[in-house]
């Protein structure tokens, strides 16, 4: 959950996430192993910012959020933290923050347009965990390791429960919350914390096997299935299914929608325009 190294503030040539865009897939990688890829002020906002700029960029139909080093990412900054313990409020406003920018950050994620894979090699711990599962995809390699440990610190972690909360069965989750112990990639998958897990370092080509997939597809029913697939969980039955024929209504008047059913009647592979 913490960074154990000096504060290390990044220069201008030394990112803490660097990007790079190829054949409609993003790959943003967190760029600070020896701070264990923590997810301090700095790391946040440039994650925010990356994601922010992703999101009205044409030319990328699918993210994929990998890390340096053997540490996916260990949570909040704890000597961030910890150095508010001194403020005159005892530190409530500096975490209120903190928490507040680390919410959005998660939530900019389930509202990018674009799908979202993790790509896991290492550890992911807390906040590193909740960034895991606020990812609509991930992968890790098979020695992967995830937690949410904060109980064992006097600390229940109640931010990375809401992402959990939205990805496993109830009682698995409270599992991870109530004993923060260590659950090991086979155990992610059968819990549904991850998708697929592949060799040990192979998280990253196997995240973008799926992208690479992904992009092929138009962007039209990815783009607006990824943001009906949220807004339906939240809605009665009933609601849910009025409001998914309403998308799908919408979805069939595309122009893509018009061609892939043509090609299937006509035995042909479709042309996207993305439209």
């Amino acid at each position: 959950m913490s960074a154990h190294a000096p504060a290390h503030v990044p220069a201008a040539a030394d990112p803490v996430v660097k990007t790079a865009v190829a054949d409609g897939i993003a790959v943003l990688t967190l760029a600070r192993p020896e701070r264990r890829n923590s997810l301090s002020e700095a790391m946040m906002a440039a994650l925010s910012s990356a994601l922010a700029e992703i999101a009205v960029d044409p030319r990328v139909r699918v993210v994929v959020i990998e890390a340096e080093g053997p540490v996916f990412s260990a949570g909040h900054d704890l000597k961030e933290i910890q150095s508010h313990r001194g403020d005159a409020d005892r530190g409530r406003a500096y975490f209120d923050a903190v928490l507040k920018r680390c919410a959005a950050l998660m939530t900019s994620i389930v509202r990018l347009p674009q799908p979202v894979i993790a790509a896991v090699d290492g550890m992911a711990t807390a906040a590193g965990c909740q960034l895991v599962a606020s990812c609509d995809l991930a992968v890790a390699g098979e020695k992967a390791r995830f937690c949410t440990p904060g109980v064992n610190i006097g600390l229940f972690c109640h931010t990375p429960m809401v992402a959990l909360t939205r990805n496993l069965v109830p009682k698995h989750a409270m599992e991870m919350l109530l004993l923060g112990e260590w659950v090991h990639a086979p155990d992610a998958l059968r819990m549904g914390l991850v998708n697929r897990v592949v060799p040990d370092g192979g998280a990253l080509e196997g995240a973008m096997e799926l992208a690479k997939r992904i992009a092929e597809k138009s962007q039209v029913p990815v783009k607006l299935g990824k943001a009906a697939f949220y807004a339906q969980a939240e809605l009665t039955l009933d609601e849910a299914y009025a409001y998914a024929s309403e998308v799908m209504t919408t979805n069939m008047l595309a122009r893509d929608a018009d061609e892939g059913i043509s090609a299937v009647i006509e035995k042909r592979h479709p042309t996207w325009e993305d439209r």
